[in-house]
């Protein structure tokens, strides 16, 4: 047997890379025009939980991505509780594989990757089913992916007003300054849900809750109105989905596995099934179907993260990397 070497990326190496916000749009939306495509196999998440008292668990996303020639597995730790440690709530590994022969390619550091491609994602949705020329920006949660969100989403439109809110005031503070020294521009940072997203534009959801818990009062949401709600646990009263009119997933199957997510309350409790959903916003991208299709509709986008998007990601990062020649090889073995 030949000698076999993986690639390894490391947070220095990523940081060294440095995607602009167009690449890591273009890379996203590469991974999404392929699963609308139908060349792309994305299996639904799995959760491993340790223990309950460590307050987190694991995700675990596989994909195949045909164009790139890449399968890929992911696993993403999400422990609540880690900022009492110093520590990211999100950490991440992303393992790249060869999909003809199983042979393992690249090893990268996927904590960055998950929460740019979730950002992308966002930013995507509402390119495609956002409101033509969106003003104000409400954005619930400080997550890590809550940067990326609020970073590619204001690349995008360029918003007049941008309101964050999330429960630490520490938190919100902080990611309110960082935003707005990033982005040049000021950045109110609310007190509480209703005057962060009430008569938004763009509303983004990415709280995380204990437990499913009603906050998000459907009156807040604007006729035309582009609303994505992904926090782990529902912030949605069951009577929230009513009146929009269309429902897009990123991947259906996502909606079928598992049992967390924003709108899993109201598929358990039958007020929402796969025949309520449009589409998939892959078929959005590759153009089979339309986005927004007037002014006054309005559209609810869930996304459960796809892997897809990691792998999509994750591989114009290590071709941009070994092209400034700083990916570094391990030795696999050698027989």
């Amino acid at each position: 047997m030949a000698r076999m070497e993986i690639e390894y990326l490391g947070k220095p190496e990523i940081d060294k890379v440095a995607l602009t916000n167009d690449e890591i749009l273009a890379a996203v939306e590469q991974g999404l025009i392929a699963a609308g495509q139908g060349k792309t196999v994305i299996e639904p998440r799995m959760h491993l939980e340790p223990d309950p008292a460590f307050n987190g668990h694991f995700n675990v996303l596989r994909g195949y991505v045909a164009p790139l020639n890449y399968a890929g597995v992911k696993i993403v730790g999400d422990f609540v509780d880690n900022y009492k440690q110093g520590l990211p709530s999100e950490l991440a590994i992303l393992n790249l594989f060869c999909p003809r022969t199983g042979v393992p390619k690249a090893v990268i550091d996927a904590s960055g990757i998950t929460d740019m491609r979730t950002g992308a994602l966002t930013a995507l949705g509402a390119k495609w089913l956002g409101p033509k020329n969106p003003k104000i920006l409400g954005h619930l949660g400080a997550r890590g992916t809550s940067y990326w969100n609020v970073r590619l989403l204001d690349h995008l439109f360029d918003f007049d007003e941008i309101r964050v809110h999330s429960r630490r005031p520490e938190s919100r503070v902080a990611f309110g300054e960082r935003l707005s020294q990033d982005l040049g521009k000021k950045v109110i940072v609310t007190t509480d849900w209703e005057s962060c997203l009430s008569g938004a534009d763009v509303m983004i959801e990415a709280t995380r809750l204990s437990a499913p818990t009603p906050m998000f009062d459907r009156s807040w949401v604007k006729k035309g109105s582009f609303v994505v709600p992904y926090g782990t646990m529902s912030a949605l009263p069951l009577d929230f989905i009513d009146g929009f009119d269309k429902f897009v997933m990123d991947d259906l199957g996502q909606m079928r596995a598992g049992h967390l997510g924003a709108l899993r309350p109201h598929i358990d409790a039958g007020k929402i099934g796969e025949d309520s959903f449009y589409a998939e916003i892959g078929e959005i991208a590759a153009g089979l179907k339309p986005g927004r299709e007037s002014d006054d509709e309005t559209i609810l986008f869930w996304h459960r993260g796809m892997s897809t998007g990691d792998i999509a990601l994750g591989a114009a990062i290590l071709d941009k990397a070994r092209a400034m020649g700083i990916a570094q090889n391990l030795l696999y073995r050698e027989d």
